[in-house]
């Protein structure tokens, strides 16, 4: 079950392994202002919603800051781990909104609030941001052709869950690939799970 996996340590771990290699790849690239080396410059978080015991690393944001003193510019990195400034883990919202529009297992609203300590008002927030406004992100214009036409925008985000679901053997590998999906893109079967 999709609620039992925000329980489990590995899922943090291929995102936060997702995290470094999309750090990664922005900083080889220099700063996108003035083209200078980027450093490091990383915070940490305290997002709601996932294991007790996840290790602390799992908990920081990437981020990185251009070396040129003039500059100094931030830049953030997608993000797997994290949806925006959100304070729930982006798995939390993925699979909380996918049990909400689903209704899978008698999701109600109230059971939603019970199994995952989320309020009524902000499960209703997320609910009116995935039909209202992330459609109209330039994020999931860039995204929408990169998968089925199943995937409707008035069932996001639980058809993109549904969709990942149906083109993976196991659960884990699908919220995984859609986060990271929804973080930059990426498709396929992540090569994490090789490793």
């Amino acid at each position: 079950m999709l609620s039992e996996l925000l329980q489990k340590v590995s899922l943090f771990s291929f995102l936060y392994l997702i995290d470094l290699d999309l750090a990664e790849q922005v900083q080889s690239k220099g700063c996108p202002f003035c083209g200078c080396t980027l450093h490091h410059a990383n915070y940490t978080r305290k997002p709601r919603g996932g294991p007790v015991d996840i290790p602390d690393e799992y908990l920081i944001r990437q981020s990185l800051c251009c070396s040129n003193s003039e500059c100094r510019r931030r830049t953030m990195p997608p993000s797997s781990l994290f949806m925006g400034r959100r304070v729930y883990w982006g798995g939390v919202i993925l699979v909380v909104m996918t049990l909400c529009q689903g209704r899978l297992c008698g999701s109600s609203v109230a059971k939603l609030e019970r199994m995952f300590s989320i309020s009524r008002h902000t499960i209703k927030r997320w609910i009116v941001w995935f039909r209202d406004e992330f459609p109209k992100t330039a994020q999931w214009h860039r995204l929408r052709g990169r998968v089925a036409s199943t995937v409707s925008n008035d069932g996001l985000p639980g058809s993109l869950v549904s969709h990942f679901l149906n083109y993976f053997t196991s659960s884990e590998q699908a919220l995984v690939s859609c986060l990271a999906f929804l973080a930059k893109g990426l498709s396929g079967l992540i090569d994490i799970f090789d490793g």
